[in-house]
Formats: C-alpha cells, sequence, structure tokens
C-alpha cells in the first residue's frame, strides 16, 4: 500500500507543476495587460475573494454538497435495487428500462424549470442531480449483473443453487467493478445536475447554492466573486472523484485487475 501512495503521489507531481505554470501565466497575463477585474480577474484577486467572501460562499457550498451526496446516495440506492430487479426478472427490465433510457436522454435543463414550478427549490434541484447521476449506476450495475461468468453460472446451476444464491454469491461479486465504476460517473454528475437545477432556479430569484451565487455575482457584474464560486465548485468535483476513486481502489486492490498495482 505504502509503494501505491508513493506512486501516487510521484505521478501528482508534473500535474501539479504543470497548473502552478498556468497560474503563474494567467497572473502574469493580467497584470501585463492590465485587463480589467471585470473582464478577467486575476487568481491572486480571485483568491483573496474566496477569503474576503468565505462565509457566504462557504455556506452555498455546504447547500450543493448537501444535495449532491444526497442525489448521490438516492440514485445508488435506486439504481442498485431496480438493477438487481432487472437482473432477477427479464421482464421487469424490458417494462421499465425504456424510462430510464427516456429520462437519461432528455436534457436536465429544459426538466429543471418545470420541476421548479412543482417543487420546492431545493427539492427540484435534489430531484433534477438524481435524475443525471441514476441512469450511470442503473446501467452499469445491470451490465456488470448479467456479465457474470457463464461457466461459473453453470457450476452453479449444477449444484442447485437458488437464484438468490446465485446473485449473492456471483452476480453480485462480479457487478462490483461495473458498480463502482458507474458510481464514480454518477458522483461527478451529480454534482453537475445540481449545479444546472440550481442555476435554472438562481434566474427564477431562488436557491442558495454556489451556482446561485454565480448567477446572483453576474447580475451585480461581480466577476471575481464569479470565479470563486467557480472555483469552489471544480474542487468539489476533484474532491468527490477521488473520494469514490479511493473506496473503488480500497475495494477492488486485493483481487480485481482493474485496481492491483502494476508496478
Amino acid at each position: 500500500m505504502s509503494s501505491t501512495i508513493r506512486r501516487l503521489a510521484t505521478q501528482s507531481i508534473l500535474p501539479c507543476i504543470v497548473f502552478a505554470l498556468m497560474l503563474l501565466g494567467w497572473e502574469a497575463l493580467v497584470r501585463i495587460n492590465s485587463i480589467p477585474a471585470y473582464v478577467l480577474p486575476a487568481p491572486s484577486l480571485i483568491g483573496k475573494t474566496l477569503v474576503q467572501d468565505w462565509d457566504t460562499l462557504s455556506s452555498s457550498l455546504l447547500v450543493t454538497l448537501r444535495i449532491t451526496f444526497s442525489a448521490l446516495l438516492a440514485a445508488t440506492i435506486g439504481g442498485v435495487a431496480l438493477a438487481v430487479l432487472f437482473a432477477q426478472w427479464r421482464w421487469i427490465e424490458r417494462s421499465f428500462f425504456p424510462f430510464a433510457v427516456i429520462l437519461q436522454v432528455t436534457p436536465v435543463i429544459a426538466i429543471a424549470p418545470l420541476l421548479l414550478v412543482y417543487l420546492e427549490p431545493e427539492t427540484a434541484v435534489l430531484v433534477c442531480a438524481f435524475l443525471v447521476a441514476f441512469f450511470p449506476i442503473l446501467s452499469n450495475t445491470a451490465l456488470g449483473l448479467a456479465s457474470a461468468d457463464h461457466n461459473l453460472i453453470d457450476l452453479f446451476s449444477l449444484y442447485h443453487a437458488s437464484r438468490w444464491q446465485q446473485l449473492i454469491y456471483l452476480r453480485l461479486p462480479s457487478a462490483l467493478p461495473y458498480f463502482l465504476g458507474g458510481l464514480r460517473i454518477g458522483g461527478g454528475l451529480a454534482l453537475i445536475g445540481a449545479i444546472v437545477a440550481e442555476i435554472a432556479a438562481g434566474s427564477a430569484g431562488q436557491g442558495a447554492g454556489l451556482a446561485f451565487r454565480i448567477v446572483e455575482a453576474g447580475f451585480r457584474l461581480n466577476i471575481p466573486r464569479m470565479f470563486a464560486a467557480l472555483t469552489l465548485i471544480s474542487l468539489t468535483g476533484i474532491l468527490i472523484y477521488v473520494i469514490l476513486s479511493v473506496i473503488s481502489w480500497a475495494m477492488l486492490s486485493r483481487w480485481h485487475e482493474s485496481a492491483r498495482d502494476k508496478t
């Protein structure tokens, strides 16, 4: 484990250096050309704004985080439960999977204003984030449950294992890498769905998340605050991806080829 941590730390040095050089170039570009802050704020000004407006931005960040993780939890429970039903009874999959596809291909930006009519703003944002995160978890888990080795399925049948025994001891372990891959995708999409819905709510004068602060700052031409809120959104997305990647590695590293240390 320690060698893996050292390897990951070594691999992250170069991206960090490149990112730092990009920030320095951005700062130099703004200062050399005397670009006004309302056109393009410098990274130093964005950092200063983060500190000055932290009370407002941090409260909005907590709102966005609560909605994102609540939507991801609901999408995980609902997606896994429905995938299990699909794997056990094919007639349920044929009946309901098309509706899941319809929800996935319908742009959330088109659904959000309609949900804001019927639901409270926070509930509408939560539903939008859930809808976006739900399908990747459902489809990946259903694919994993259907991808168990057919030779092992024949072996279980030879020993007269029940359908639920096959599910617990064969199909669920086989589906775990697929589920974790869908979870990583769903985590990012839950944040995207929450942000899109918050923008729609902010345009209607409602909401309290980070996207609402972006809309609010745009109306006031407070461009540094817009960039500060966008920075927090980006950091949140990175944090979600890292957390889910670590969870995936911890659950797969001892037995699955995709997470083993190949050095």
